[in-house]
């Protein structure tokens, strides 16, 4: 172990200064090998490649070598210096100060910022309501039927024109999946004439198999269009849109819930959140706009100008409402730690195994990957604890 020196400074919002000196017999060594690799590639007028002596190497290397061997060397030394306190750096650490001169000691200073100490109030007695589910009404499914039907008929050849060698094309409909999926057909191929059948002009419609349908002159859904998109009527169809609907209430009222939650965690939370935390919020809610604006086939600086606004006005914006966010998720983790909520090697592969995408599950091979995986299953199973312990009368009637 180094003879390592240090004095820290602990400043506002979690900004840990350390001063850090060491004797030059700890720095030596690595200054040595700095040289003999630095010297390999090196040429001297006179010498060949690699060949010139050491001591003209050191003089001609100057700054480039006390630079290289600093840079080697701080990382490891600062966490000699920060071993025995409670200083657990979350940020890259800045060095300033530094003093390095052959033969004599070595001394710079680190400004970290470290994790902050957090205090979270009676978690286990949290009350909040749960809201009331979102009732689905006859209009909204008829509304959705509606709009499933004109997108349908869109896709229809025009009446009296008989559909020959029906595309197994399927037009996916999102959402529509929970009682079976419902999909319909476009047709493609050559055409030929009106063809009667039963009394009635084939109406070129096909059903999810590919069969003929008839369509009434109305336009409005009836159960030749229901069977079309895969149900087997009109109602049928109806009710599988309604268990949609409702579904989607019930998952989007639990989210509701969940936030609840999660207000009062950051209202009971106790902590000088560092700016660096804040700044990080910031920047992945910039990320998050500019997927949704992607999305929309826009540009970020363009959705900007139209709205009026620069990326340093929305992170003004949004800096209240991001700081609010770290202390959640900071008073979460510590709910966490005093529960002792822990992801096991096993649980964190089983989660990973479950990635389709092979270029994204390559990805949790390496280890930054992993360890934000971890602590967002932690961070959801610590959620589902407090969601236990809501007492009965946080319940709806």
């Amino acid at each position: 172990m180094s003879m390592v020196t240090k004095t820290i400074i602990r400043q506002p919002k979690s900004i840990v200064q350390a001063q850090v000196s060491v004797p030059w017999a700890d720095v030596e060594p690595k200054w040595n090998a700095t040289l003999q690799r630095l010297a390999a590639d090196l040429e001297i007028p006179g010498f060949r490649k690699g060949q010139a002596p050491l001591p003209m190497v050191e003089q001609h290397l100057s700054n480039r070598l006390i630079d290289e061997v600093a840079k080697a060397v701080m990382p490891e030394f600062l966490v000699q210096a920060l071993q025995g306190s409670d200083v657990v750096p979350i940020d890259y650490p800045k060095y300033q100060g530094i003093s390095l001169v052959k033969g004599r000691q070595l001394s710079f200073t680190a400004i970290v910022t470290s994790r902050p100490d957090v205090k979270v109030g009676d978690y286990r007695n949290i009350k909040v309501t749960r809201p009331a589910a979102k009732q689905v009404t006859d209009e909204e499914v008829n509304k959705l039927v509606d709009e499933l039907f004109r997108r349908w008929k869109n896709t229809q050849s025009k009446p009296g024109v008989a559909a020959v060698q029906p595309a197994s094309t399927d037009v996916s409909l999102g959402g529509l999946a929970s009682s079976g999926s419902l999909s319909f057909n476009t047709s493609t191929g050559s055409t030929s004439s009106p063809q009667a059948s039963s009394g009635q002009v084939s109406s070129g419609l096909v059903d999810a198999q590919g069969n003929p349908v008839a369509s009434q002159a109305a336009g409005a859904p009836d159960d030749n269009f229901a069977k079309a998109v895969g149900a087997q009527s009109l109602a049928d169809l109806k009710a599988r849109m309604r268990t949609d609907l409702e579904n989607e209430a019930k998952y989007n009222n639990e989210l509701d819930f969940e936030e609840l939650i999660l207000q009062e965690v950051e209202k009971m939370t106790t902590v000088e959140v560092p700016d660096i935390l804040i700044e990080d919020e910031l920047s992945r809610m910039l990320v998050s706009l500019q997927r949704r604006v992607t999305d929309m086939g826009l540009l970020l600086d363009d959705y900007l100008k139209g709205q009026g606004e620069t990326v340093e006005s929305l992170k003004d914006k949004w800096h209240a409402q991001a700081e609010k966010n770290v202390r959640m998720e900071l008073g979460l983790a510590e709910v966490a730690r005093q529960e002792n909520v822990e992801i096991s090697d096993a649980e964190l592969q089983a989660e990973i195994d479950k990635i389709q995408d092979g270029k994204l599950k390559a990805q949790f091979e390496q280890q930054e990957p992993r360890l934000h995986l971890r602590h967002s299953l932690r961070q959801m199973r610590t959620l589902d604890l407090l969601k236990k312990l809501i007492q009965p009368d946080a319940q709806p009637v």
